[in-house]
């Protein structure tokens, strides 16, 4: 798909800024997409201009505060799905039904689940991705060298630590706004 008028504004963007968009086309219409590092707001408008430019209709995972008022609509507008982090909630099976319903669904997901330091990932990405029989998508948004994108397509093979590894061997040199904020890449 083409980006339209909206896209390549994005782009412009971006390149003005000097930002470049990377990616490897999705293998099958569906599938999860981690996002890391996560460490500042900026990723939040990088990755929105990255969303458009690339235009693949990626919707994303935000926590619940973010859709109030005055600025809920827009990120529901912008393809953002609400999560209370406070409860568990069974999010994770009612997303592995909007993906046996779906006939495409991209999902963004930050596995640290929050921009600032943690010591683990939080899984729900991970069990997602198995259950929902999708490949992970390995996106990131690397200050050091101002690339943004998705270069990698992961079959989860269901063994986590041959799983993380593979991810950490990825995300190894890339950098967020502030490295001293980047999380583990492990599970608790």
């Amino acid at each position: 798909m083409q980006p339209g008028w909206f896209g390549r504004l994005c782009a412009a963007l971006l390149r003005l800024f000097g930002w470049r968009v990377r990616l490897v086309w999705p293998p099958v219409p569906k599938a999860v997409v981690i996002v890391y590092p996560h460490t500042s707001n900026w990723d939040f408008v990088v990755g929105i201009l990255a969303r458009y430019a690339i235009a693949i209709p990626i919707r994303f995972v935000g926590k619940d505060t973010l859709f109030r008022w005055p600025f809920g609509g827009l990120f529901r507008r912008l393809g953002g799905i609400p999560v209370d982090r406070r409860r568990s909630s069974g999010f994770v099976g009612g997303l592995i039904e909007a993906f046996d319903k779906a006939d495409s669904l991209y999902l963004a997901i930050a596995p640290e689940g929050t921009r600032s330091k943690v010591d683990h990932w939080k899984s729900g990405f991970y069990r997602l991705a198995l259950a929902a029989r999708v490949p992970l998508g390995l996106a990131f948004i690397d200050y050091s060298r101002r690339e943004v994108g998705i270069e990698v397509w992961l079959s989860l093979s269901g063994n986590e630590a041959e799983d993380l590894a593979a991810i950490r061997a990825y995300y190894a040199d890339k950098r967020g706004k502030r490295p001293g904020k980047e999380g583990s890449i492990r599970f608790r």
